[in-house]
């Protein structure tokens, strides 16, 4: 019998369905009934992973909206919104969206690997190449790490800038689906440049010449990867999505990944809803970065200690963190995660909120996230039917 969480998952990413792909919510709220390049893409993922072909077709829908709708420099939009003639086309608020081309990347070559259809990838080749081209001159220096913005990707109104790890460990991930099919060397050893880049600038102890040394000896001593450093030194946050892909993509070594592994747990542990926030610890009034966090925000401020991005949990996060247990054949602890993750999603009758207060439990956000029920879907088929991506 049929899980009734993943049947209610499946069910609201029906209903998130578009004639122009998957939007972020059915509910009519903010700008959130859109299809957005990052929401669209993760629901895309767990289309793939439930085998529906009707989610399938929603998937492709999505990529070509985004593909259709590519800025002639490279950018991929954000979100785009389509009523009849009109569209409405957005490439970033406050700043762009550096996420937008790696998850457009990794959405065109992981629907081709479910395909089995390299064509699709051809089709899009010129679309790819402008998003790989887009991401060698966001480096500025050339050292193989994209410099982000404020603002600039899923955690929008936080307070990462410069070298943010979630976007190096999405661009990797870009790169190896894509060279899955183009099998290039000179991919092959950009892969390899970053991955090294990535490895001696946010791993302890690491051994090579450091973009910032100074600031890198006073961040040396956590066990995980700090979510950003910039000129103006290190954000030592604990990011569980960035952290995430680094065991998913299997980055850093062994005794390191371990370490990675022993923190989320732990954290996980002290979580009332024993779900890890998005990042932690959560900024206080009385904190330095405050002011920065408090003004980065267009509409109305998010971001209060334990909610949203500022130590808020998160189902869409989870999943991931869900993915990179099952990648440390770690099948029992994804299993205890996926319950929590569908307790949250089931709250007021399955609202599949956005996120919530990691201490008072209380829903935050949006209610019927699709990328909420991705979560659920995307870690139930891992686990049950042994669904794998191209990492």
């Amino acid at each position: 019998m049929t899980d009734i969480n993943y049947i209610k998952a499946i069910k609201l990413l029906k209903k998130c369905s578009s004639n122009e792909g998957f939007l972020a919510s059915n509910q009519n709220i903010s700008n959130y009934k859109r299809v957005w390049a990052r929401d669209g893409i993760i629901c895309g993922l767990a289309a793939l992973a439930s085998g529906d072909e009707d989610l399938i077709d929603t998937f492709k829908k999505t990529l070509e909206t985004l593909a259709k709708n590519q800025h002639s420099n490279g950018t991929i939009p954000s979100n785009v919104m389509t009523n009849g003639d009109q569209v409405e086309i957005s490439y970033g608020g406050l700043a762009g969206r550096v996420d937008a081309v790696t998850w457009f990347i990794i959405g065109i070559c992981q629907y081709a690997y479910y395909k089995k259809d390299r064509a699709f990838v051809a089709k899009y080749i010129s679309e790819i190449q402008k998003c790989i081209a887009l991401l060698e001159a966001w480096e500025f220096n050339n050292k193989h790490l994209v410099y982000v913005p404020l603002s600039g990707n899923w955690a929008d109104e936080y307070i990462t800038d410069g070298y943010v790890l979630s976007d190096q460990l999405l661009r990797i991930w870009a790169l190896r689906s894509y060279n899955h099919f183009a099998n290039q060397k000179d991919i092959t050893t950009k892969i390899e440049n970053i991955t090294k880049q990535i490895e001696i600038n946010f791993t302890p102890n690491s051994i090579g010449e450091k973009f910032h040394e100074r600031a890198y000896t006073i961040a040396n001593s956590i066990d995980f990867m700090p979510c950003s450093f910039s000129p103006a030194g290190y954000k030592t946050q604990f990011d569980a999505f960035a952290n995430s892909l680094a065991l998913i993509l299997n980055i850093g070594n062994e005794n390191f990944q371990d370490s990675i592994l022993k923190h989320f747990e732990t954290l996980k542990n002290q979580m009332p809803m024993e779900l890890i926030p998005a990042f932690w610890p959560p900024i206080e009034e009385n904190d330095l970065d405050w002011n920065l966090l408090k003004n980065n925000c267009k509409y109305e401020f998010r971001n209060f200690p334990y909610e949203f991005h500022n130590g808020g949990s998160w189902s869409m996060v989870n999943g991931f963190y869900g993915l990179g247990l099952i990648s440390k054949l770690k099948k029992k602890e994804a299993e205890s995660l996926l319950n929590q993750i569908n307790s949250a999603n089931s709250i007021d009758d399955y609202s599949f909120y956005e996120n919530f207060n990691s201490q008072t439990k209380k829903p935050n956000g949006v209610p019927f996230c699709a990328w909420s029920a991705a979560a659920t879907v995307m870690l139930h088929q891992s686990i049950n039917t042994n669904f794998k991506f191209i990492v």
